[in-house]
């Protein structure tokens, strides 16, 4: 039995039901907003203010994307709560980018007053639907309708979020039921599936195709965070580089000899033989290189049973990174192997790829300037900016989970929201968040939140007066027609002042090294102001989306 339960059943309202839950289940950090739906919730969180941390933000997305931050640096699940209707409403980015990226954000939202539900009566923050509307967005959502069902329902939602491909999920709670008191049983943690059981009869077909081939190459991605190890035996044996893009990054330690950037990898692409994906959908060669080597072949390992209908592969095995590669590796060990040594054409690839990276000016230069400032272990937050692009191949990465993305949602404006919710986990640790002009204002009010709770991250704001990935298309394939894309924005280190962060200017690779170099040792909440022209940004697109190979 769990010791944060007693041991006969006694009397809790719903909010201090879920509270026991959620210390069941080892969360220690709640990110959210109170409001008139959830004070009893919140009045249950001031009663174990030693155990659960709460962390309130300026606005209810900043609560979801703190929440993503802290699951995606930790792979634990992160709690956030907000009130229902408009501000779970608010959420809901941050949502899909935790879905997008198979991260456990748990959404802890109210509802009407059970008395309310489904009468369209418009009662306060009413919609038509709000369960629904979650089940669209997340891995499961349910409601507690009892004080006597949180704790059961809780549990579902942590073996939910972390079973499998794990992702977000949410619990709804009516007005009236969080202060409601029942007699609640004690409950225990629930035993998480991880992991289907391997089907042994898979492995043979997989490393048939695999010891045949030539010249391999693998592309790891989110599911192979936690098989570090397994993925740089792999390489080792197949002689084989290891390519990631954005979660992926760091698996195997990018200045390792097994390692290629994507612009790397590309030159290696037209000899590969086999491509080997290793949780990983497969985005960059299926779907950003324009070409396939004539013949290749392909293997995926991957927790997912959908994942196998969504590409015509060779075979494929069902399976949790870790435990598949382990097994796997067995048997290929006693197999004759035909790959080829492949680290003379991986160095020279890297030699060519990082001639390419320095042209992307100037934003190649100040990612260096980060990279000499940022420890080892330290926490990188990348954006939709033009610094962010670069990041996708030029800021080296050496742990897995320090270089923090929003995956293929593509999420303006989520960085520094989300590198507060790292902070807030490895409060230890240095980290650092790149945004542009555009993106940082979708949450620069969450600069209040940093300075109240003394949360020390350092952004970097590049400023191009643009957004301008949209300025550049606008400009080179609608004639120069610019709407939407031109900005004006405030004075970066007067608006970061006025909330009481350190602020600073720098105007060169050079003197943002030196800034942040200030900033992290200050190891507060921090701006550094970064201007640069727009018409001096070399794109890092042509890197990205690359030409086909000539010949």
């Amino acid at each position: 039995m769990n010791a944060a339960y007693p041991f006969q059943p006694v009397p809790l309202s719903g909010g201090d039901a879920i509270v026991q839950a959620l210390i069941a289940h080892g969360v220690d950090t709640v990110f959210g907003l109170p409001g008139a739906q959830t004070y009893g919730l919140f009045d249950a969180l001031y009663r174990v203010r030693d155990r659960i941390r709460v962390v309130e933000t300026r606005h209810e997305q900043a609560a979801a994307y703190m929440a993503f931050g802290y699951a995606r640096s930790t792979g634990r699940a992160a709690v956030y709560t907000v009130v229902p209707g408009p501000g779970v409403l608010n959420t809901t980015a941050a949502l899909c980018t935790a879905f997008g990226c198979n991260m456990p954000v748990l959404c802890l939202t109210g509802q009407v007053p059970s008395a309310y539900i489904g009468k369209g009566r418009g009662h306060l923050h009413e919609l038509p639907d709000q369960l629904g509307t979650l089940r669209t967005l997340v891995k499961w959502a349910e409601r507690i309708n009892r004080p006597q069902e949180a704790g059961g329902l809780v549990a579902e939602a942590f073996r939910q979020m972390m079973s499998g491909r794990q992702g977000p999920a949410a619990l709804e709670t009516p007005w009236d039921v969080f202060g409601a008191v029942e007699e609640v049983s004690p409950v225990s943690s629930p035993v998480v599936e991880v992991a289907p059981e391997l089907d042994y009869d898979q492995l043979a077909p997989v490393a048939d195709v695999i010891a045949q081939s030539r010249r391999p190459m693998l592309m790891v991605g989110g599911g192979a965070v936690d098989a570090s190890a397994q993925v740089l035996e792999l390489a080792r044996l197949l002689r084989a580089p290891v390519v990631a893009f954005r979660s992926g990054r760091g698996i195997v330690p990018e200045d390792s000899e097994w390692s290629a950037s994507i612009v790397g990898a590309y030159k290696l692409w037209p000899e590969t033989d086999l491509l080997i994906g290793i949780g990983s959908r497969l985005e960059v060669p299926f779907m950003r290189w324009p070409y396939r080597p004539p013949g290749l072949r392909c293997v995926r390992l991957d927790i997912d049973p959908r994942e196998r209908t969504r590409l015509n592969v060779d075979a494929d095995l069902l399976a949790d990174a870790r435990v598949g590669l382990d097994a796997l590796l067995k048997v290929l060990k006693a197999r004759r192997l035909a790959a080829e040594d492949r680290l003379p054409a991986i160095a020279a690839a890297r030699g060519e790829a990082e001639k390419d990276i320095g042209a992307i000016q100037p934003h190649a230069a100040y990612l260096a300037a980060i990279r000499r400032a940022l420890p080892r272990d330290g926490l990188f937050v990348e954006e939709l900016c033009q610094a962010g692009f670069t990041s996708y191949f030029a800021f080296p990465v050496y742990a897995p989970r320090t270089y923090l993305s929003s995956g293929y949602q593509g999420t303006l404006g989520f960085g520094f929201m989300t590198a507060l919710g790292a902070k807030v986990a490895h409060p230890d640790k240095a980290v650092v968040s790149v945004t542009g002009d555009g993106g940082f204002l979708f949450g620069a009010s969450e600069l209040a939140t940093a300075v109240r709770h003394r949360i020390g991250v350092v952004t970097v704001v590049f400023d191009n007066s643009a957004y301008g990935n949209v300025r550049r298309d606008q400009q080179n394939q609608y004639g120069g027609r610019l709407l939407g894309a031109e900005l004006k924005s405030p004075d970066f280190v007067r608006l970061s002042d006025s909330f009481g962060a350190l602020a600073l200017r720098a105007g060169s690779p050079d003197e943002l090294e030196k800034a942040l170099r200030i900033a992290l040792s200050q190891d507060l909440p921090a701006v550094i102001h970064v201007p640069v022209d727009p018409d001096d940004e070399v794109s890092p697109w042509p890197l990205i989306h690359p030409r086909p190979p000539v010949g």
